[in-house]
């Protein structure tokens, strides 16, 4: 159980939120945030210009500039917070790795960097970076997390660190900056452009999150109308197989019809002529029975043999039959190949015309798919 007394802190909400870290000299301006006395001072001082200064949170105006003045009730707990920190041990720390920033000040074995300053550019064990809480020459120095690139910060030209940024030159620049080739931009401490461009990445954010809620959906609607696709078409494709078998089993039965009706007209008119050809046989034997009777008439020399056989002989004698036959030509079932062709023809020219018609319905609708789309696009982007 905690004794009586004891506070327990929450750190962050100690921190400044312009340079993100506990707040040194806390001040509290009218509407009641608070920040590092020389963070709000810095932050005013860029405002300047525009002869009014506002909140870097919450983005309410003072007019005129209100006097800064030390919360002191708040400078105790940063006292008492800044006594609670563990003390130091010496020797402690892990060794720097690769990838991690090493104490500038260690000589012998390298220990790990926990600080990096922006005023001393040099980074900090836990034991080196001591002096930094405990002596006051150090207290408005800005410690962040360890850097490598602690160069970056400092100015090219005048070899000062930046603290200042140009938002007419987009850029980060030092105080000789400001007053030279700068002098007449907009500038801005770099801590209150953070606070501003960290708004702005937030928004951003949101915007991208909200574009990634949207591409997942649309790529889930894109899925669905694949399967929706995929199984439209294994459907048509079942129903078009099924169909076209039917068709084909029609067409066969049909065939079979054909068949059937060409073969019973070959055994009728095959049982026909071979009937006349039996009768034509008979007539033939009897014709040439009566040639013989004739050839031995005429060899008979009886004058009176001859008359009476001759008025037997001579009567009229001709195959009854054989006027039955006509000559044809040979295209017995030539009407049904005609009739068949013609049943074949018109189905082609079915089967094409109604695929073009459903083409170009396919292409229409299609069309009109698109155009939808394209429209349901604008209409969401607009």
């Amino acid at each position: 159980m905690a004794e009586r007394g004891e506070i327990h802190l929450d750190q962050d909400k100690l921190c400044c939120s312009i340079c993100l870290d506990l707040m040194r000299d806390p001040a509290t301006i009218p509407c009641g945030h608070s920040y590092c006395m020389i963070c709000i001072r810095s932050h005013w001082d860029a405002e300047d210009q525009k002869k009014v200064q506002s909140c870097p949170q919450c983005r309410q105006t003072f007019r005129p500039r209100p006097v800064l003045v030390k919360n002191t009730v708040l400078a105790y707990l940063m006292e008492d917070l800044k006594k609670t920190r563990p003390p130091p041990v010496r020797g402690s720390g892990s060794d720097a790795g690769l990838e991690d920033v090493a104490c500038d000040f260690c000589t012998e074995r390298k220990l790990r960097a926990v600080r990096s300053c922006l005023q001393c550019l040099v980074s900090y064990c836990e034991q080196h970076l001591q002096p930094h809480f405990e002596s006051p020459a150090f207290e408005k120095h800005k410690l962040v997390k360890p850097s490598k690139k602690l160069q970056e910060n400092i100015c090219s030209h005048h070899g000062e660190v930046m603290k200042i940024f140009c938002r007419t030159d987009q850029q980060c620049i030092c105080y000789i900056c400001s007053l030279d080739e700068h002098k007449r931009h907009d500038t801005v401490s770099a801590a209150t452009e953070r606070i501003q461009k960290h708004r702005e990445l937030g928004a951003n954010q949101r915007n991208i999150q909200q574009k990634i809620g949207d591409t997942k959906k649309g790529l889930l609607v894109l899925q669905q109308e694949v399967e929706a696709i995929n199984h439209s078409a294994d459907k048509a494709v079942r129903d078009s197989e099924k169909i076209f078998a039917d068709f084909i089993s029609l067409i066969e039965k049909r065939s079979s019809g054909v068949k059937q009706q060409i073969r019973s007209r070959q055994r009728n008119e095959v049982r026909q002529v071979k009937e006349l050809h039996e009768k034509l046989q008979e007539d033939l034997v009897k014709l040439t029975e009566k040639d013989k009777e004739l050839e031995l008439l005429a060899h008979i020399d009886n004058h009176i043999q001859f008359l009476r056989s001759y008025s037997r002989l001579s009567s009229h004698s001709d195959s009854p039959h054989l006027s039955s036959i006509s000559v044809r030509p040979l295209r017995y079932f030539d009407d049904v190949t005609v009739a068949v062709s013609e049943v074949r023809n018109k189905l082609q020219e079915i089967l094409r015309d109604d695929y073009r018609r459903k083409r170009k319905q396919f292409y229409l609708l299609s069309w009109r798919k698109q155009c939808h789309d394209v429209l349901h696009q604008n209409s969401k982007n607009s």
